[in-house]
């Protein structure tokens, strides 16, 4: 089950108490104090697990307690402090301050750890107030409670690259083609239910990860539809592939279709903000071999550089030829990296067929 919003309280350790005692042996039967301090209580950490991919341990594990400090004992012993807790998060985890929505942590890189609650002070036990003139103090402290706080956790995936489009536009399919990644394909609407990262490969010492996210429909951004739960994910990538699908139509009826697509999609992402409308974009006309000649293509790819006042026409892929994809790749690449003249022109090189669906 993809999670990738939760809701958790978490709290440290209380600190120890300080004690009163004073020192009775058999050769010091009046001994001076000797009561220990506290032990410090145990703070709360989240650190990120590379192999996590969604939230969904946290729906039944909604309070995270570190264990308290232990009281102090006799002699100027200190108790023991308690044990720190660390809770694990999938990389690309943001944590907030539930109440304040002031940002805690933002956990991108494996084994990236942050302290989310402190634990609190042991309390001073009466030893520590001897002085010269009060030498034998009965004061001592308790220990002090841990920060508790309510948090928002959010997972927004990590990809360089994130697809969008309208329902059934062949993400998953360009996605399953040119990655690792092997998301669920079928021809009908909302296929995709959850997000996926796949991983491409370009030569021997080259990589970078693309994400495909559910369809977009109209008023995806006021949360109709599915896209709508998945469109933070896309905050973090670089660069969006914005497919404009054909349908195998008349010329009218295509470049009708292909507009209404094109236009819906760049006004949810306007809509929706954070900042998406401005990212760079790379359209692209998918199924293109789906077309009923070359002319139509031209026809469409036109029509939408008027619409959107683009200054390059839209590339034309079709994942079953093979059609554009050398192009596409080449495209990314060049948004992600300076100097792309070094990128072979084989799109894909042999690699584990690891699943990343998350």
């Amino acid at each position: 089950m993809f999670v990738d919003e939760v809701k958790i309280t978490v709290k440290g350790g209380k600190g120890g108490d300080g004690i009163m005692a004073f020192l009775r042996e058999k050769c010091r039967p009046k001994g001076g104090p000797a009561g220990g301090d506290g032990g410090h209580g145990g703070s709360v950490y989240a650190e990120v697990a590379s192999g996590l991919r969604t939230l969904v341990d946290f729906r039944s594990l909604r309070v995270i307690r570190a264990e308290n400090g232990k009281p102090g004992g006799g002699k100027n012993k200190t108790g023991r402090s308690g044990d720190d807790v660390v809770f694990k998060v999938p990389p690309g985890t943001i944590i907030k301050d539930a109440e304040t929505g002031e940002l805690i942590a933002d956990l991108k890189k494996k084994d990236q750890r942050a302290l989310i609650a402190k634990g609190g002070k042991g309390g001073r036990g009466n030893a520590r107030f001897a002085t010269p003139v009060k030498r034998a103090p009965t004061h001592f402290t308790l220990g002090k409670p841990g920060d508790e706080k309510k948090l928002l956790l959010e997972l927004r995936v990590l990809a360089d690259a994130g697809a969008v489009g309208p329902p059934n536009a062949g993400k998953s399919t360009l996605i399953s083609t040119i990655s690792t990644a092997k998301p669920r394909v079928a021809d009908y609407p909302f296929t995709t239910l959850t997000p996926s990262v796949g991983l491409v490969r370009v030569g021997e010492s080259t990589s970078f990860t693309i994400a495909d996210i559910p369809g977009l429909i109209e008023f995806a951004h006021e949360g109709k539809g599915l896209g709508h739960k998945f469109l933070r994910h896309l905050g973090r990538t670089k660069v969006l592939l914005h497919l404009i699908p054909l349908t195998g139509a008349d010329a009218d009826a295509e470049i009708e279709s292909a507009l209404r697509n094109f236009n819906m999609i760049r006004d949810e992402l306007e809509a929706y903000a954070h900042g998406l409308a401005n990212k760079p974009r790379i359209d692209i006309i998918s199924k293109a071999d789906l077309a009923r000649d070359e002319d139509l293509i031209d026809k469409v790819a036109k029509k939408i550089m008027e619409a959107g006042n683009l200054e390059s026409p839209p590339i034309a892929v079709s994942s079953h030829t093979g059609r554009g994809i050398n192009e596409l790749i080449k495209k990314i690449l060049s948004y992600l990296e300076d100097d792309t003249e070094h990128w072979p022109e084989s799109h894909i090189a042999d690699v584990l067929f690891d699943d990343r669906e998350i």
